[in-house]
């Protein structure tokens, strides 16, 4: 292998490290007391919202919480230009 394939070959993470990760989402979702219901509405607020000015990929949607209490939202676009608001 090449020392460019190398450097750019990406770790598959151990068994450990997934289940690691997936216990600190438990925990997380404990502390902040967010149920995978409160969860789902929140996604669903989010992309009806949002679905009034842009084409959401529903599909691709992605909420997660962090260790620090942050709720990042991945939203793929399915087109760059902004609908027009319907009066």
């Amino acid at each position: 292998m090449s020392a460019i394939a190398k450097l750019f070959k990406r770790k598959q993470p151990t068994s450990s490290q997934v289940a690691k990760e997936r216990l600190q989402l438990v925990l997380i979702h404990d502390r902040v007391k967010l149920s995978p219901d409160v969860l789902e509405r929140i996604k669903d607020d989010l992309v009806t919202t949002i679905s009034k000015y842009l084409d959401i990929d529903r599909e691709g949607l992605q909420i997660t919480l962090t260790q620090n209490k942050r709720l990042i939202v991945d939203m793929p676009l399915r087109e760059r230009s902004a609908r027009k608001r319907s009066g």
